[in-house]
Formats: structure tokens, C-alpha cells, sequence
């Protein structure tokens, strides 16, 4: 999300760094293209002015004519106004409620709503440790019911037995006492979709909401639908008073000014992102880590509470003794791979590190994508366990074999090895550092992308 934006408001403030001592001019030049980025990134133009707005006072202030980087200071001022306009602190689910904590699921049709649902239960289960209850109260849509138990399977969390007979309110009902005789932390009510926005259906919506008296009300919201999702977030925020926003297919979004426009426009908070398609694929939203990501600074902190939520210490531990000993091999390779591809990808890594913009255009014209991880999971698959702990046996008639079991290229593979020989020589060199010096230098995650 935000890469059209980080882009056109990175050249603009390079050249703003360039110039050293700035004048007003230079300012207000700058200010003019970041407006015609943040239009051009779908933000609304009444958010869009009052930021501009709020910039510019404090941009031609003392505090940037004195500077001694003035350039710095503005892309402060700019990274403190975008963090305010995202909400300023984030703000979590909210569960202070007796249990159970009822939490009402409401969108369009087609949003991810039903997805999203079984997200947030799998997040609540696993971060937060509660009880969770799922419940579809959508008749309407064929097949939506079972479409949330199966998910509901998929995430080890429960949902309330369909009854073919029921309607919404009453189903809704059903959901709550079932939630207080077994003893569930939270219950989670999945809404019919609509196609768009429908009295009567908002209505039956509204009644549940007053009926069950939930903690929190969630607008789940596709971030591709643009100028959109905000007319969208104001009429739900009107009938049935909002507490949050939920924004899905973040990943697939260029633009993103769908989330600087809900929260400014609506004064809902963006609880959450949708950032993939799997049901761990569910993110806390940071506005100063957003914000910093927008500017190119990157989210070290996301990075790094990311990779503790996937690396398994033990596994870690158990390839430090590997290397230490100099024994890393073709399938200590592919768990590196599979870890990056859980992380995010390297798309999904690269845009927590500050200063990747360059980079990130030469990895496009290269072709470097999740694909191209899977490919290389795929090569070392189709080796043999002794070709895989051995790399010196890999000679032609072997290559070809790897490659047409892979449905890949004879170069494909050659240019595998090159990368795994390059990484077991890091990892040899780390590992004469021995167990300190692995973890003060740390472990190559990733083969060098150059060399792909």
C-alpha cells in the first residue's frame, strides 16, 4: 500500500534535500506536489487541503528557516501531520466488556467481511489468548454460513451451528447465550454484505447492534474501492455508530488513499489491515509506523515484532550449531526461504526497511517477487535428500533432472547454486565468529538478490 505515494513524495523531497538553505518558495513549491501526489493517491480533496493547510503554517515557521537541515524538518512536519490524519496512537480491539466481548462485523458485499471475521477470531485465539465464538447472521448470501464454519475449521475456532430456519436477530441471540453458558471470551457476528448501501438491510443490522449491545462495531472495508470507502464509511458510521475500521487487500493497493481519507473524514479509528490472503494475514494499524512507511523510512519495529511472531527459537538455535559447525546445507536454504515468504515476501520485508525506494525499482525490473521464491523452493524439492546435503554431486545430468521436476530452467538452477554457495560462504565466515559473534552479526536470512 502507499507505493504510487512513497514514490512521487520521495523525488519530492530529495530534491527539497538538495537545495540546503530553503525560502518560502521552495516550500511552498514542495507543498504543491505533495498535494498533486496525495490527490493523485486517492485521498479526498477536503483532506488533502486541511493537511496542506496544517503543513504549510508550521513548514514556513522558525523552526524550519533556522534549522540546520531545514529539508529534515519538513519531511518531519510532514511525517507528524500524515501520523495525525492516520489517527495518531493506534488503537486496539477493544474487549473491556463481561465476558463475552461482542464484537459486530459490518460491510459491503464483497469487502472480506467473512474472511476478516475468521482472521480477527484466529488473531484474538492465538495473540490474545481469549475463547472465541464466531457466528454468520447472513441468510441472504447462499452458502455464507458454511463459508465461516469451514474457516472457522481452517482456524481452529468455533463457530454457532448453522440453523437453516433462523433469521439474523434471532441467530445473534442464540450466539450471546451460547457464549455464556460455554464460558466464551468473545463472539464475533458476522452481518449480511450488501451490494450497496440498503435501508432495509442496514436497518436488520442496527437491530442486532441494539440487541446484543456490542463492544465493538467494525466496518470491514476494501481499500481498493477508493473515494468509495469513504461515502461508504460515512453512511454505516451514521446508522450504526462505527468504533473502528477494518481496511482489506492493503497488499494490493498502490495508492492507499482510502486510509488517510476514512479516519480523517470519519473520525473512526483503522483498527486493523488486511495484508494477504491468509488467516494469519491480519495486522495491528500503526499510524506512526504507517506514516514512516509512506516517507520511505521504513518499520524497523514492525520487522522485528514480525519476525518474533515467526521464528521458532528452537529451529533458530538448532541452525546457529549447524552453521557453527559449517553444515548448513540445500534444506537449511529452504527454510530460510520459507521463513521470508511467512515474513511477507520480499516485497513485505522491503517496505519496512527505510530507504529501499531504489531498490525496490531494481528488484521490479529483475522480476524478483514471491514467485521467484517459489520457484526456489520448488528446485531444491525436486533434489534428492543426499543431492540436497551435498551440493558438489549437482553435475549436468542432474541439473536437467532438478529442472524438469521443477518446471524450471537448467540457469534457473545453476543460478540457485551460485546463491546457495554465496550464502554457505557468509554462513562459513559467521560461524568462525562462533555463538557470539553469530548473534551479534546475525544470521543471513536471505541469499544476496543480486545474484538471482
Amino acid at each position: 500500500m502507499f507505493e504510487s505515494l512513497t514514490n512521487r513524495l520521495g523525488e519530492v523531497f530529495d530534491r527539497l534535500k538538495r537545495r540546503g538553505a530553503l525560502s518560502e518558495a521552495d516550500v511552498a513549491a514542495a507543498l504543491r506536489e505533495v498535494r498533486i501526489a496525495l490527490l493523485e493517491a486517492d485521498v479526498a480533496l477536503p483532506v488533502v487541503k486541511d493537511f496542506i493547510a496544517r503543513v504549510g503554517e508550521r513548514a514556513v515557521g522558525a523552526e524550519v528557516v533556522r534549522s540546520v537541515t531545514p529539508a529534515q524538518m519538513v519531511v518531519k512536519i510532514v511525517h507528524d501531520e500524515l501520523t495525525a490524519m492516520l489517527g495518531g496512537d493506534s488503537a486496539g480491539i477493544d474487549l473491556a466488556a463481561a465476558p463475552p466481548a461482542t464484537i459486530l462485523m459490518v460491510g459491503l458485499q464483497g469487502s472480506g467481511k467473512t474472511t476478516t471475521t475468521a482472521k480477527l477470531g484466529l488473531r484474538l485465539a492465538r495473540n490474545d489468548k481469549k475463547k472465541v465464538l464466531m457466528a454468520s447472521l447472513d441468510v441472504r448470501r447462499p452458502a455464507a454460513q458454511e463459508q465461516l464454519r469451514v474457516l472457522g475449521e481452517q482456524a481452529g475456532v468455533a463457530t454457532l451451528p448453522v440453523s437453516a430456519i433462523e433469521q439474523p436477530l434471532a441467530i445473534a441471540k442464540r450466539a450471546l447465550e451460547t457464549g455464556r453458558l460455554e464460558g466464551y471470551d468473545v463472539v464475533l457476528l458476522d452481518t449480511a454484505g450488501r451490494l450497496h448501501i440498503d435501508d432495509e438491510m442496514m436497518a436488520e443490522a442496527a437491530a442486532v447492534r441494539d440487541a446484543t449491545d456490542p463492544v465493538e462495531v467494525l466496518l470491514v472495508a476494501d481499500a481498493l474501492t477508493g473515494q468509495d470507502a469513504v461515502t461508504l464509511a460515512k453512511a454505516f458510521d451514521e446508522r450504526l455508530r462505527l468504533t473502528g475500521i477494518v481496511l482489506t487487500r492493503v497488499d494490493g493497493d498502490a495508492r492507499g488513499g482510502a486510509a488517510l481519507s476514512m479516519r480523517a473524514v470519519t473520525g473512526r479509528p483503522i483498527k486493523l489491515i488486511g495484508v494477504g490472503e491468509k488467516l494469519d494475514a491480519l495486522e495491528p494499524f500503526h499510524p506512526g509506523r504507517i506514516a514512516s512507511r509512506i516517507l520511505g523510512m521504513g518499520d524497523v519495529v514492525s520487522l522485528v515484532e514480525k519476525a518474533a511472531e515467526t521464528i521458532d527459537r528452537d529451529d533458530a538455535e538448532k541452525l546457529a550449531r549447524k552453521i557453527r559447525k559449517g553444515g548448513f546445507d540445500f534444506d537449511d536454504l529452504a527454510g530460510q526461504i520459507r521463513q521470508m515468504r511467512r515474513m511477507g515476501g520480499v516485497e513485505g520485508l522491503l517496505g519496512m526497511l527505510p530507504g529501499v525506494a531504489k531498490v525496490r525499482k531494481q528488484l521490479a525490473e529483475a522480476n524478483v517477487d514471491e514467485r521467484m521464491l517459489v520457484r526456489q523452493e520448488a528446485i531444491i524439492g525436486s533434489m534428492t535428500r543426499v543431492e540436497r546435503r551435498n551440493a558438489r554431486l549437482l553435475n549436468g545430468s542432474r541439473k536437467r533432472r532438478i529442472a524438469a521436476g521443477a518446471g524450471a530452467t537448467v540457469q534457473d538452477v545453476n543460478r540457485l547454486i551460485k546463491q546457495y554457495k554465496a550464502v554457505n560462504n557468509m554462513m562459513k565466515r559467521a560461524g568462525k565468529l562462533g555463538k557470539k559473534g553469530l548473534m551479534r552479526h546475525g544470521l543471513p536470512g536471505m541469499p544476496p538478490v543480486g545474484s538471482f
